[in-house]
């Protein structure tokens, strides 16, 4: 068996996954298997990734579901794993050449205290995606990262899959296909810590019709998936004005949803009741910038 598995969730990208195919074609390393979750693609993934099969230049697994998102397609890869450490890259993100074989050595005899290990994502052009992981750091909480250290900017997560899958899956909204990604992580920063390693992992490129550069859209559109992340954030949140700020979220989302029992799930009612009125204010903006 392989020791890492790269995964990535896809929806009508059959247009960007090649670069992707071809860096990990590139890898110094072969210790891994690339399983592709298709998230109910409309375009040539399937027929693509068949004839990548043929050509057998790397080990692919192919799984098509009806759409649910990238959260549905992120539950779907956690069930099928089987490899020791597994790491997401974006249907329109690729890796550098040595990308598999460093992460295959910062997770050599990792400590068990560790779920994984984080390093860096630049753009095309070799810039780091933010800031670096400060040196001094040799254990980490991703939240803390964020919110303690203020690093900036996307980093590239690799987890033990046996941790990944003791937590509950994210939950499927009805016409709703978007629960953010950092509830997961939040539930495995409370029990474990994260290796930081400042290497290239990835190299990213954003697309117009990607999430994050729509996100007020997907905050009016996803509702009920932003106002449960928001829940947690709350609970977790390591500072009071990162509690504060979801909580804002959260009242915004609970009125996009027309669901104000959100409102009555935090276990900091006194904190979400003093920011309704901006939460309300963020409402109506969002409503005037995606009308």
């Amino acid at each position: 068996m392989k020791s890492l598995t790269v995964f990535t969730p896809s929806y009508n990208r059959a247009y960007l996954l090649p670069q992707l195919y071809k860096s990990l074609c590139n890898q110094t390393s072969q210790d891994f298997e690339w399983l592709i979750i298709d998230d109910g693609s409309m375009d040539e993934t399937r027929t693509l990734v068949a004839s990548w099969q043929q050509e057998n230049e790397i080990h692919i697994e192919y799984i098509y579901q009806e759409n649910q998102g990238m959260h549905g397609a992120h539950n779907t890869a956690y069930e099928n794993i089987q490899t020791e450490f597994n790491v997401c890259i974006d249907s329109d993100d690729f890796m550098p050449d040595n990308a598999v074989a460093v992460i295959l050595q910062a997770c050599a005899n990792l400590e068990e205290n560790y779920a994984g290990i984080l390093g860096l994502d630049t753009n095309k052009e070799g810039e780091i995606i933010g800031t670096v992981i400060p040196e001094n750091l040799t254990a980490v909480k991703l939240n803390e990262l964020y919110s303690i250290h203020q690093v900036k900017g996307d980093k590239k997560i690799v987890y033990r899959t046996a941790i990944v899958k003791k937590y509950p899956k994210y939950p499927l909204y009805e016409n709703e296909r978007f629960v953010p990604l950092d509830y997961l992580y939040l539930l495995i920063d409370q029990d474990y810590d994260l290796k930081p390693v400042n290497e290239v992992l990835c190299i990213v490129e954003y697309q117009a019709d990607g999430s994050s550069m729509n996100i007020l859209k997907q905050y009016r559109k996803h509702p009920n998936g932003f106002a449960f992340s928001r829940v947690s954030r709350i609970k977790y949140g390591k500072t009071f004005k990162e509690r504060f700020k979801n909580a804002i979220h959260l009242v915004s989302s609970a009125f996009f949803a027309k669901e104000l029992s959100w409102l009555y799930k935090t276990d900091k009612p006194v904190l979400v009741f003093t920011a309704m009125p901006v939460g309300v204010l963020l409402n109506l903006y969002i409503r005037y910038k995606t009308r």
